[in-house]
């Protein structure tokens, strides 16, 4: 992969694309080339820019990353979607698929694993991060 993976940060906390940016973009194979607050600013970058990968929270309001996850792929299908919250339940990574994604990490997620993620998901596969892997695991075992 020579040319580095243009992503975007799409969470309603400043605080939270900051520290995102400051940790992905570190790294040779990320560029961060945009965060935005909201899901109507995520769909309308999408739009302009066409990103590579958008990291799309969640839990924002007034559009959640659920809505904002299909509005882009509907309309954009060539831009890989990596879904994130802080919540680590299956069945939200689960919704967050079914919405489109590609990926699914927590907030809790190492940098390393972010970036496993990135690279996962922009070639074309699917990536689920190791804490719901456990969490869905330790539910079949029950």
């Amino acid at each position: 992969m020579n040319n580095p993976i243009r992503l975007v940060i799409v969470d309603d906390h400043e605080i939270i694309r900051q520290t995102w940016r400051m940790i992905l973009q570190k790294h040779d194979l990320v560029q961060v080339i945009a965060d935005c607050a909201s899901g109507a600013e995520a769909i309308d970058f999408a739009r302009k820019e066409a990103p590579d990968v958008m990291l799309i929270d969640i839990n924002m309001t007034p559009m959640n990353g659920f809505d904002t996850t299909r509005k882009i792929t509907q309309l954009y299908p060539h831009i890989k979607i990596i879904g994130t919250s802080i919540n680590n339940q299956p069945a939200y990574a689960r919704k967050m698929m079914q919405s489109g994604a590609k990926g699914y990490v927590t907030k809790n997620s190492p940098a390393a694993e972010m970036i496993e993620a990135l690279i996962v998901v922009s070639k074309g596969g699917t990536y689920i991060c190791k804490e719901i892997h456990e969490k869905a695991e330790g539910r079949k075992i029950m």
